[in-house]
């Protein structure tokens, strides 16, 4: 039998896994796996040791403080994602990693850093959870992006904002030239950010001067920037990217131009929906010529859509929402939108009117397009669909939005929710706060079928306010058992449980906004 000592070198153990043992008299595959035992620690033993790199610089100061001692212990616990409760059953216990977000918020407010020992941790966390990387990267502040130039599985730390350098001064010219020119594609998206906050109208300038060599699609991602703060300014620039090579590139061009009622091309998309749309009835254009597609109407409908429908939908939908008052002799959107619609077009002009309001950023229309919280959602005067519902409440004001999800709560309870309280301000207070409270209470008290709520109740712990904890907690006290010949098999169990949980949960809340206050 051939020992290791029987085969030459590692080519020749390599030669011989390949073609077989059987090849060489009394090979055997356990020769061959000791001689290649012997020679991997032979090549181990001859390795000289590499030279030390340079030692990196020390990471930049955050001046910012860290959070006080018992919320780093929170914080920590929170990235455990340890609930305090032993064994595999979630069972009342709060879900802690859902609450990391709210920390890292909280904590941004306060003006804190990361705390040193959590940075690993939390750039961990980051990189296993996209939602969690904005505000986690900005509590780790320079520090974090140090740490992540040393660690390869951390680099997604240096491919968001500003990456791994520091940007410069919006005011400096020299330092914004030389990154917008230089800088890697985060940079120049975080750089792009950072002088349209500064100066509005600068942006679409710094944006001109590299335009025509950006590749398409980087044209569309700083394009798409240009949403927050548009306003008029950014008309010139805006009609220019009209006449763009790439289709999407103009199609987001004008549908930024139609969400500013002013522009040129709104008032071109009014002429032509005013032709189409009148108290008299629809007519919708006959053809989709040049012009109309250069000012972003899309030619082709997708599947299932007529031609002319589809048109008319892109023109309604550009159109100012102003413009209707004078066609229909002077009505307010409220009585535009009751208005009777013959020929079977009001599904799609309503349609189209909605995504005006949302566009355009128009409560006033979104409210008639609403229409009351308590009519039957199938009966709205708008949209039915209650996603599109919920687009058109991020129109209003926060307190608005709160009345008209309490009120729907009110009249509809919870099954059909949950999208619209997902747009309500964090935490649902006050007349929201309590509507949901009521609304479980009394899907619980019904005998309910529980785990159709599971989602709201999810969405109850990170968002309802924790002063609504005694009330629940009373209630829960004071529950009768529910009637086994009315309750789903279980109920009973499961809604004791989400009730002690929401508990629990909303109490934690409350204990780690105290900590980062520091008055606990």
């Amino acid at each position: 039998m051939n020992g290791p000592e029987e085969y030459g070198d590692w080519e020749e153990l390599v030669g011989a896994a390949l073609l077989g043992t059987d090849r060489k008299q009394g090979g055997t595959p356990e020769a061959l796996l000791d001689a290649a035992a012997v020679q991997a620690v032979r090549r181990r033993a001859g390795l000289r040791p590499a030279e030390a790199g340079p030692r990196p610089e020390p990471a930049a100061e955050d001046p910012r403080p860290e959070p006080p001692e018992p919320a780093r212990r929170r914080l920590a616990q929170l990235l455990a994602g340890r609930s305090g409760a032993g064994g595999g059953r979630r069972g009342s216990a709060p879900d802690l990693t859902e609450l990391l977000p709210q920390w890292l918020a909280a904590a941004g407010r306060h003006g804190y850093r990361a705390p040193a020992a959590q940075l690993p941790a939390l750039l961990d966390a980051a990189r296993a959870r996209t939602d969690l990387r904005p505000q986690a990267l900005a509590l780790a502040g320079a520090r974090g992006r140090w740490l992540a130039r040393l660690n390869p599985d951390w680099r997604f730390a240096l491919r968001s904002g500003a990456g791994g350098a520091e940007l410069p001064d919006p005011a400096d010219p020299d330092g914004v030239t030389r990154l917008w020119e230089e800088g890697l594609f985060a940079e120049r998206v975080a750089l792009l950010g950072a002088v349209r906050a500064e100066d509005p109208a600068a942006a679409p300038a710094l944006l001109s001067t590299t335009w025509s060599t950006e590749r398409a699609e980087d044209r569309l991602m700083f394009l798409d920037s240009l949403r927050a703060g548009l306003s008029e300014q950014d008309e010139p620039f805006l009609e220019r990217a009209l006449g763009d090579r790439s289709r999407n590139v103009r199609t987001l061009a004008a549908e930024l131009l139609s969400a500013l009622p002013g522009s040129a091309l709104a008032g071109r998309m009014a002429e032509r929906a005013l032709e189409c749309v009148g108290p008299e009835g629809v007519t919708p254009p006959a053809e989709c010529d040049e012009g109309m597609e250069r000012d972003g109407v899309v030619r082709r409908p997708p599947a299932g859509r007529g031609e002319r429908a589809w048109w008319l939908g892109q023109l309604v939908e550009a159109a100012p929402l102003a413009c209707w008052r004078d066609r229909f002799g002077g009505l307010g959107p409220a009585e535009i939108v009751a208005a009777p619609v013959a020929e079977g077009w009001a599904e799609e002009l309503h349609a189209a009117w909605c995504r005006a309001a949302v566009r355009q950023r128009n409560p006033e229309w979104s409210k008639a397009l609403l229409g009351a919280a308590a009519a039957p959602p199938a009966a709205g005067p708008g949209t039915a669909s209650l996603a599109e519902r919920a687009k058109l409440l991020e129109t209003l004001s926060e307190a608005e939005r709160a009345a008209w999800v309490a009120e729907f709560v009110r009249a509809h309870g919870l099954s059909e929710a949950f999208q619209l309280l997902g747009v309500c301000e964090v935490p649902w207070a006050g007349e929201l706060g309590r509507a949901v409270v009521d609304a479980l209470e009394a899907a619980r008290e019904a005998g309910s079928y529980p785990w159709s709520f599971s989602g709201v109740m999810g969405l109850a712990e990170r968002c309802l306010d924790p002063a609504e904890a005694g009330r629940l907690e009373a209630a829960l006290a004071a529950a009768p058992e529910p009637d086994p010949s009315e309750a789903s098999p279980g109920a009973g169990s499961y809604w004791a449980e989400a009730f002690q949980r929401l508990v629990a949960t909303l109490r934690l809340r409350a204990a780690m906004l105290t900590e980062l206050a520091g008055t606990g």
